[in-house]
């Protein structure tokens, strides 16, 4: 619990009464390796603030090669299925730990009952929200704007540990290239290095 304190106390000043409002409603939950924890048309009904491990947004195929990965979560971030959980509708999507990731997560009724007793339940929100939306827009613009080779790079130099946790398929479909595009331009990296 103090890690998620230490997070949020770098963003605003939470008062006493609230944190304990809102420490009552987290659930610790350790999500094993490889784990699915949402699947594709289930509603999401949590936020959850990783304490540590890795998470993997992805739209999944009938052929497991094809998966469209388009975002990861790491500590001290939180992650949901955010639309699903705003509208309370079918996820278009799902969440799967890719390491063994410890989370603490709050229901959507709970952050309702924390929304409207308190001033943190607005700002978990909020932070939540804006995070789900940078990771989509910086996502969109190095798609738009940066060759598959750039991207890698630019990944690689901003997120080095995501090449010893992440296999390389899934890295190939978040760059948006083939696992054997992936495996030239590493080549290439490589050669230039």
């Amino acid at each position: 619990m103090q890690q998620i304190k230490t997070y949020l106390d770098q963003i605003a000043t939470i008062s006493k009464e609230d944190w304990g409002v809102f420490i009552s409603k987290l659930k610790p939950q350790v999500i094993p390796k490889k784990s699915i924890f949402l699947k594709l048309n289930d509603i999401e009904n949590t936020i959850s603030f990783i304490e540590y491990g890795v998470v993997r947004l992805f739209i999944p195929k009938e052929n497991q090669d094809k998966e469209i990965t388009f975002g990861f979560s790491f500590k001290n971030q939180f992650i949901s299925a955010y639309d699903s959980f705003l509208t309370q509708t079918p996820s278009a999507y799902q969440l799967q730990a890719l390491t063994e990731t410890s989370v603490l997560s709050i229901t959507y009724s709970d952050l309702q009952d924390v929304y409207k007793t308190t001033q943190i339940g607005n700002l978990i929100g909020r932070l939540t929200a804006e995070r789900l939306f940078l990771l989509k827009s910086k996502r969109e613009q190095n798609l738009l704007n940066l060759t598959a080779e750039q991207r890698y790079v630019k990944l690689f130099k901003e997120r080095p540990e995501l090449l010893q946790v992440i296999p390389l398929k899934y890295i190939s479909s978040y760059i948006g290239v083939t696992a054997q595009a992936l495996s030239r331009i590493r080549k290439r990296v490589i050669l230039i290095s």
